[in-house]
């Protein structure tokens, strides 16, 4: 959805920084500036700075930065498209309604809809519960050892024995049939007519990051199949794509989750004190899912069952989230079936220990492998050796691959050339690997010369942002295309842009980039470390070879890309060159 620059701009300044932080994080007021303990990282002493001069934020720890949008994209987990509008709520700026298609808004007014019944349902559902109707359904959950706060908390509810409770219900509030079969919440049948998917059902309201509610979980009040029973699949609920606990967890100042496989496993845990953690709906974990977790965190720990059934589980997840770019340990619940059992008999401290001591994910899955051979026997543990050295072989990067090597060699006692050479040969044969390529030192020398160069530039924007008089010299000497990256270039623009016009804004320069990746990298360019230097003459001298570094990089990489026949871009380069040759003899005052 685009929303004008105009408008982003009027959220903005609506929205002081100051103000909106202030809600998230204590601050306090040192000189100019507001300190506080960054929402990013664990720190003990406060290097979270907000100005309200310049509109914004940045951390002498961990790097983050950013405007409003910024902060709120990062904290909140939101697009930018959803920090606009939470923002523009907040301070009571009405957003243009976005024009659709014919189809598509028909398909945005059912999903509407769904979430509208959705709603009342879990509204009714709860209110069941805390009815004389309810009573079994409460009893179950207080003796599980939930308290009426986590109760609430999360919504429970339930759903009583009448079969046809919830559709009498509905149907008053002028809900067709149709429109209650979509929310996944009744079943129409030629014999038996029309009744509740859920009834006699503790009821766990299953909510999207939005606190939404998209769908349902039901335990059955007795011996009924299925025992747990999931809504279907709807328009607004995907169960490949949501994971139980979510709305919660997402907010979580952990570095990573607690992945379960139960309702009550996350409830329990919240319930302790662990409110990073989260559930998989009922399935198995997906690659949607891990793409979910990447958006909050790096690294997993995986709390399945400690039977057969959750190794298997665990097992199966440990190569999707490593292939997310999520790192995986397991934390086995022995002598207990799951987390909610372990909580109620050890207590929060013992699952903390447990979690301090959670199994590296591929080491255990060598551990789960190691039990199909006689590892007592030469014959099963040059066997089982083999079976491992294919495995380590799948490791796409090498320093990753000789560190795992190195464990393994270790954990195993087999002497580590011997298994790297193992893992050389199992991976040529099983077709996993070839001979590795190394990378001419040419190669790497460009690069370096390459990221040095791209360093200069960043530092540069840094110098010219934070001094009008730097930028009035250099500016005779480097325009907008001298930056080579399209995104230090289109800063650049939007920054020679603002002198020209006598506004100098850094904030709202992060207006007109919207993915959350880009933010961080433009913030980068605001805060560039350009290091040590005490005197005045140190801090010139650096700035001018900063300058003869840029323009010097961009000649040569526009020479490259240069036509025979471009006279124009000739003619350009050496202008460009003769410039170069001038800056040599340039002085540039910092005063």
């Amino acid at each position: 959805m685009y929303f004008s620059e105009d408008l982003i701009e009027e959220i903005r300044l609506k929205n002081d920084i100051v103000d909106v932080i202030s809600g998230y994080v204590k601050l306090q007021k040192k000189g100019s500036s507001y300190f506080g303990l960054c929402p990013f990282h664990n720190e003990k002493s406060a290097s979270f700075s907000v100005s309200r001069a310049k509109q914004m934020y940045y951390c002498f720890g961990c790097g983050a930065g950013g405007n409003v949008f910024t902060f709120i994209m990062e904290y909140e987990h939101f697009s930018f498209v959803e920090a606009v509008k939470l923002l523009a709520e907040r301070v009571g700026v009405e957003l243009p309604e976005a024009e659709y298609s014919k189809e598509a808004k028909e398909k945005a007014d059912l999903k509407s809809t769904l979430l509208e019944i959705n709603k009342l349902a879990a509204k009714y559902f709860y209110v069941q519960l805390k009815s004389q109707n309810g009573n079994v359904a409460h009893t179950y959950l207080t003796k599980r050892g939930l308290s009426e706060e986590t109760i609430t908390a999360f919504g429970l509810g339930y759903s009583n024995k009448y079969s046809d409770d919830l559709y009498r219900y509905l149907k008053t509030k002028g809900y067709s049939d149709a429109l209650l079969a979509k929310a996944g919440l009744i079943s129409i049948d030629e014999k038996k007519g029309v009744y509740d998917k859920f009834w006699n059902r503790v009821m766990f309201p299953i909510m999207d990051v939005n606190n939404r509610v998209i769908g349902f979980g039901g335990r059955v009040m007795g011996d009924a199949k299925p025992k747990y029973l999931n809504s279907p699949e709807t328009e607004v609920f995907d169960k490949s794509r949501n994971l139980y606990g979510l709305n919660r967890a997402r907010t979580t100042r952990k570095s990573y989750f607690l992945l379960c496989e139960g309702y009550m496993d996350v409830i329990s845990l919240h319930q302790a004190g662990f409110t990073n953690a989260v559930a998989s709906l009922g399935t198995a974990l997906t690659t949607g899912h891990a793409s979910l977790i990447k958006r909050y965190v790096k690294e997993v720990f995986l709390t399945y069952d400690s039977d057969e059934a959750g190794t298997k589980a665990a097992l199966r997840a440990i190569p999707i989230l490593k292939e997310a770019g999520i790192s995986a340990k397991v934390i086995r619940m022995e002598p207990y079936k799951d987390p909610d059992e372990f909580i109620k008999n050890l207590g929060a401290e013992a699952f903390e220990e447990r979690i301090q001591k959670a199994r590296n994910g591929f080491l255990f899955s060598l551990e789960v492998l190691e039990k199909e051979f006689d590892m007592h026997s030469p014959e099963g543990k040059t066997a089982f050796m083999n079976e491992a050295a294919k495995h380590l072989g799948e490791f796409e990067e090498e320093i990753e691959r000789n560190n795992y090597i190195e464990a393994v060699a270790e954990k195993y006692r087999v002497g580590y050339e011997n298994l790297r050479k193992l893992v050389a040969k199992m991976a040529i044969q099983t077709g996993l690997a070839k001979p590795a390529e190394r990378p001419r030192q040419t190669v790497e020398k460009h690069r370096e010369k390459e990221n040095g160069n791209l360093q200069s530039q960043k530092i540069l924007l840094t110098w010219m942002i934070e001094s009008r008089n730097v930028f009035s010299q250099v500016k005779r000497y480097i325009k907008p295309q001298d930056f080579t990256t399209e995104l230090y270039r289109a800063v650049a623009e939007i920054l020679y842009e603002q002198y020209e016009m006598g506004e100098l804004n850094p904030a709202k320069v992060l207006n007109h980039f919207e993915d959350e990746e880009e933010h961080r990298e433009v913030v980068s360019l605001f805060h560039t470390k350009i290091g040590e230097l005490q005197t005045k003459e140190e801090q010139e001298k650096a700035l001018k070879e900063t300058v003869i570094r840029v323009k010097s990089y961009s000649v040569d990489t526009a020479a490259k890309s240069l036509e025979p026949a471009d006279i124009a871009g000739l003619q350009r380069l050496m202008e460009d060159k003769r410039s170069l040759q001038d800056l040599q003899k340039l002085h540039i005052s910092i005063d």
